[in-house]
């Protein structure tokens, strides 16, 4: 809006200008002198011939006088005024400054090796055994089969899902994936128990994005137990704090713990 505004006000400016200059050329330009009015001129008398008869002789006729002539009007009126339309109209009011926009607030970085202390909670769990090809679509299967359970039995969540890896090798790994809950289910497969999940002091890091990514994730949180020459047990914990079943994998945001020795 205020770009449209000072494009009218540019075009505005050289027309009252020339209108303005138009109008100084005609005040400068002379008015013509008046035509001086042609007086009759007088016929002259006629004397008597010698010859002529003793009748009286017809003087001319006051016809044959020219009458006289009204005088012209100037070929130019005098300069008028210019009129108000010519004028240039005063410039719009400068729009008010705008605000200076709020800073965006600064976020804080993810957690990464903050010491913690987990505390443990009810869960239903399943066991399981999967290879690092195939991993994710495994631990989903098996948060499917939990919350076909709870759901079943009106079981709500009291917590976010959970997998404890409990070993690892070359081609793949065993673990438990749990939900917590405050009532215990009834009528559990052999595969699922009640239990606990795990307590104790622990290093928290923070991970986003797909699962196939994690490697990343734990080859820094390798380093960083070198660095501080910190021993960790066989076992980590990963929260999903984004429900794995209905978010984009690329989305995942998963709390990492690794228990201490």
């Amino acid at each position: 809006m205020f770009r449209f505004r000072r494009l009218a006000l540019a075009a505005l400016i050289p027309a009252a200008a020339l209108s303005f200059g138009l109008s100084a050329t005609l005040a400068q330009t002379p008015s013509p002198a008046p035509a001086a009015s042609a007086s009759p001129s007088p016929a002259p008398s006629a004397s008597p011939s010698p010859a002529a008869s003793a009748a009286p002789v017809a003087m001319p006729s006051p016809a044959a006088s020219a009458s006289p002539s009204p005088s012209t009007s100037p070929a130019a009126s005098p300069a008028t005024s210019p009129s108000p339309a010519a004028s240039a109209s005063p410039s719009p009011a400068a729009p008010p400054p705008a605000a200076a926009a709020t800073p965006a607030p600064v976020q804080t970085a993810d957690p990464f090796g903050q010491e913690t202390t987990l505390e443990s909670k009810k869960v239903v769990m399943v066991k399981g055994t999967a290879n690092w090809d195939s991993a994710f679509d495994t631990l989903i299967d098996a948060f499917k089969a939990l919350n076909t359970l709870l759901d079943k039995q009106g079981i709500k969540h009291a917590g976010n899902s959970m997998i404890v890896y409990t070993s690892t090798d070359d081609t793949g790994f065993t673990f438990l994936a749990e939900i917590p809950v405050e009532q215990d289910p009834k009528n559990l497969p052999k595969d699922m128990s009640v239990g606990k999940s795990p307590e104790g002091k622990a290093l928290k890091f923070v991970h986003r994005g797909s699962y196939d990514n994690m490697d990343n994730t734990y080859e820094a949180i390798t380093n960083h137990l070198d660095d501080k020459k910190l021993e960790a047990k066989d076992t980590f914990i990963e929260e999903y704090l984004t429900d794995p079943l209905k978010t984009a994998e690329d989305k995942l945001v998963i709390n990492v713990f690794v228990p201490l020795k």
